[in-house]
């Protein structure tokens, strides 16, 4: 894969913006972000934390991997980047123009069709389709309210050893304002909540982009 080296998506000098300069896209992905930014929907991962769910389906040898929430194909290109040469990458979307332009970069990029499953449904509808620990990574990439009250069966997605990881928990640095009431936010500590209490899970808060919030499934 070539990769750009230009600045992806963000400016400033700071260490945020600089970590996602380190993180380089190649034309693939940069058309890509373009893309779904273009339809208003849900931001798309940031570079920076698109090559940590590339490092961590690499460090896990990732085969078989979700993402809920297609992100418009921007995190299912770096979590490609990541799994082995033979994996195959599931993306479930509720949003049918999110998962168009997924199709759309993932064909523009290469990827060739039996490496992936693109399904159109809410979490209620797909997830009892998808077989329990049989995931080495399971990503959420869309809004916390569209997985919150199935976090149960997607937490079983992954198999012993395996990971999940949520992104956009730190958005706008609400989650820690005990003044912000909003239902998103309200979302994402409930969340939080929820996956450090649960005692099968090991789980870490990492401050890259949006924030990532990633737990491992103990063995």
């Amino acid at each position: 894969m070539t990769i750009a080296s230009g600045p992806p998506s963000q400016g400033g000098t700071g260490g945020a913006a600089w970590a996602d300069r380190y993180a380089t896209e190649d034309p693939a992905l940069t058309a890509a972000r373009a893309r779904v930014t273009a339809l208003g929907g849900p931001p798309p991962v940031e570079p920076a934390v698109g090559a940590t769910l590339a490092v961590l389906a690499a460090g896990s040898s990732a085969r078989a991997v979700v993402s809920i929430g297609s992100g418009g194909g921007v995190a299912g290109l770096w979590l490609l980047r990541g799994m082995r040469p033979d994996g195959v990458l599931t993306v479930l979307d509720t949003d049918p123009e999110q998962l168009r332009a997924a199709r759309r970069a993932l064909a523009d990029a290469g990827v060739p069709p039996g490496r992936t499953r693109m399904i159109f449904g809410t979490p209620a509808e797909v997830l009892p389709r998808l077989s329990p620990g049989a995931y080495d990574l399971v990503v959420c990439a869309g809004p916390p309210a569209d997985y919150a009250g199935h976090l149960a069966a997607v937490v079983g997605l992954v198999r012993p050893g395996g990971t999940l990881a949520c992104h956009g928990l730190l958005v706008g640095d609400r989650i820690g304002d005990r003044a912000a009431r909003d239902p998103q936010t309200v979302a994402w500590r409930e969340l939080a909540r929820a996956v450090r209490e649960d005692e099968a899970l090991t789980s870490a808060v990492l401050p890259v982009g949006a924030g990532l919030l990633v737990a491992a499934r103990r063995a």
